[in-house]
Formats: C-alpha cells, sequence, structure tokens
C-alpha cells in the first residue's frame, strides 16, 4: 500500500486566503507562476483554444473548467476543481516529458487525477477525447484530506465588552 501526501492549509489565517500557501513555494515562485499563467490564457497554443471550445461553459457534464491553473509547484492547462482532475496537452520535447513527469507525480501524490493528451491528439477527432474525459469525471475517487489549523478552545478566546471576539 502505497501512503499519500496530505495538503496541509497552514496554521494562520492568511494562509487560508492565499491558494497557494498550502504548497510551501517561495511568494517569488508563486509570483512567477502567476505571471505564466496569465501569459498562457492570453496567448494560447490552437490546440488550447480547440480543447478549451470543449471543455468551457461546462461543456463536458456540465463540470466547471478553468484554464491555466496554478496547481502546487506547476501551471495545468485545465482544471476541474470540484472533481480534482487535470487536462494537459503534453509538450514535444524530451525536456518536456521530464518535466510533466515529474509535475503530474507531485499532484497524483496529493490526490490530483492527471489525463494528458498530445497536440495531435487535440488537433484531430475531440468526441473520443470528450467521452474520457466524461468517464474520468463520473469515476468516484477520493477526495484529499486536507489537515485543518487547530482551533483555539473557546475558554482561550478573548472576548470584549459586547461579546465579540478580539
Amino acid at each position: 500500500m502505497t501512503t499519500r501526501k496530505t495538503l496541509s492549509l497552514g496554521d494562520n489565517a492568511s494562509a487560508n486566503a492565499d491558494k497557494t500557501a498550502g504548497w510551501n513555494i517561495s511568494d517569488a515562485r508563486k509570483d512567477k507562476l502567476h505571471d505564466r499563467a496569465r501569459f498562457n490564457r492570453r496567448h494560447p497554443s490552437e490546440a488550447h483554444k480547440r480543447l478549451w471550445g470543449l471543455l468551457k461553459d461546462k461543456g463536458v457534464g456540465n463540470f466547471a473548467f478553468n484554464r491555466e491553473v496554478v496547481m502546487g509547484s506547476s501551471v495545468v492547462d485545465f482544471a476541474c476543481k470540484t472533481r480534482w482532475l487535470v487536462v494537459e496537452i503534453s509538450g514535444d520535447s524530451e525536456a518536456d516529458a521530464k518535466i510533466e513527469e515529474l509535475s503530474d507525480r507531485k499532484l497524483q501524490e496529493v490526490g490530483v487525477r492527471v489525463m494528458r493528451y498530445t497536440k495531435e491528439q487535440v488537433m484531430g477527432d475531440l468526441e473520443p477525447i470528450k467521452e474520457a474525459i466524461y468517464e474520468e469525471l463520473m469515476k468516484p475517487f477520493d477526495k484529499p484530506r486536507r489537515t485543518k489549523p487547530e482551533q483555539t478552545s473557546f475558554e482561550d478566546r478573548d472576548f470584549n465588552r459586547r461579546g465579540s471576539i478580539r
């Protein structure tokens, strides 16, 4: 049996507001990832445009997808956050393949399911891709458990005269 890493959202309240805080990456790295995601959204390849045309507006099984989403230390092409599913278009080079393998492994360790297609597949018939994505969306999956920050007991809280917590 393999052990799966748990996704921690951190111990402070500001960590809950920052969507990348639980992944333990630096602020500089987060900024670069968000900039790259923004660039990719503004300059999509033809394959990305075509697959986005299929996935947008709940086009597959009435599930919402987002494009160019920062997850962990990478930017994924398309993500259905409610079903913990990522759909990626593979790069052309051997270096891309090694980076994609590492990214896929990191995502799978925290429970994210990854589907990967080549540009040629996306530029061809989209019906088999749509069916495969729909089948994966409909599969039951284990939603990863998030570790919650410890809550202070009621007695430890400091109240003001009106009964509000300070």
